[in-house]
């Protein structure tokens, strides 16, 4: 994965049976796994340029999700939208495919906020928390956004009213993550992943991973929070969940987690505050002729 937290390129959920409905492309699976299917909406695929007069309005308990194949869309088309110091960070990438999904992973992140804030991509002002966590420092409405990007995909959530964290990765085969787990990982999750049968184990390892980095994304905290300070699910077919946080246990309440149905290959995470929301899902294509 590379997001704006931790780094490295690390598996997740079991299959999921779709259910398609006429009007919607098969982009993605319209269901997660243990939520009511009233908590998903499934919209079309907008091109970026449809998006002036097709992005939906983002309203209070609205959580919008977009995902988009970085390799469809033109990187020089997108370089102008980024700051100086997003220029510098693209081009410090060793490899050039590295650079171009940088490149428009940040430039779709800025013009989509543009988009929902009615301003020009040019003019918005990206800044960093103090645990790294980035925020637009001038806005005309409120607005919280995360991103994450592996593998030549991206994930994409915006919300107008609550904190949030997602986390997407490109599953290795080859990876068994053992030493991670052992660095990382709460003493209760290394319990189960040792105990998941050994041909789900890679499995359960990246359902772990994405989970923990989105909740630490959500809250903002980056690396600063010893990630075994908490339990998250990681057997596979076992709905996501935040189990305990061994420091604060209203934290259990306050968040929802989901792991989210993704392209093959791929597992993501989505850490919410709250719960009584919608989630509608989104494609976003390269600019269209039409």
């Amino acid at each position: 994965m590379q997001s704006d937290s931790l780094a490295g390129s690390l598996r997740d959920e079991p299959q999921f049976t779709p259910t398609l409905r006429d009007d919607v492309p098969a982009f993605i699976i319209p269901t997660l796994d243990h939520h009511p299917a009233e908590k998903l909406v499934v919209a079309p695929a907008i091109a970026v340029n449809e998006l002036p007069s097709r992005c939906p309005k983002l309203g209070g308990d609205d959580l919008h999700l977009w995902h988009v194949e970085l390799d469809l869309h033109a990187a020089d088309s997108l370089r102008h939208l980024l700051s100086p110091d997003e220029l510098t960070r693209a081009d410090r990438f060793h490899f050039e495919k590295d650079q171009r999904h940088f490149t428009v992973a940040r430039g779709l992140l800025r013009t989509l906020l543009a988009t929902y804030l009615q301003i020009a991509p040019e003019k918005l002002r990206l800044a960093y928390g103090e645990k790294g966590k980035p925020f637009l420092e001038v806005s005309p409405k409120p607005i919280s956004f995360n991103l994450a990007h592996s593998g030549g995909r991206a994930i994409y959530a915006f919300s107008a009213s609550r904190e949030l964290g997602v986390d997407l990765e490109l599953i290795r085969e080859d990876m068994t993550g053992e030493q991670i787990a052992k660095r990382f990982f709460s003493s209760y999750e290394i319990e189960v992943l040792n105990a998941v049968p050994a041909t789900l184990r890679n499995e359960a390892f990246f359902n772990c991973w994405t989970r923990k980095e989105a909740y630490i994304k959500a809250r903002g905290e980056g690396l600063s929070m010893p990630l075994d300070e908490f339990d998250v699910s990681l057997t596979p077919g076992e709905p996501a969940a935040l189990l305990r946080n061994h420091v604060d246990d209203d934290e259990i309440s306050r968040w929802e987690l989901l792991a989210l149905p993704v392209a093959p290959g791929y597992v993501g995470a989505l850490v919410v505050e709250g719960n009584d929301w919608k989630l509608k899902t989104f494609k976003l294509n390269p600019t269209s002729d039409r």
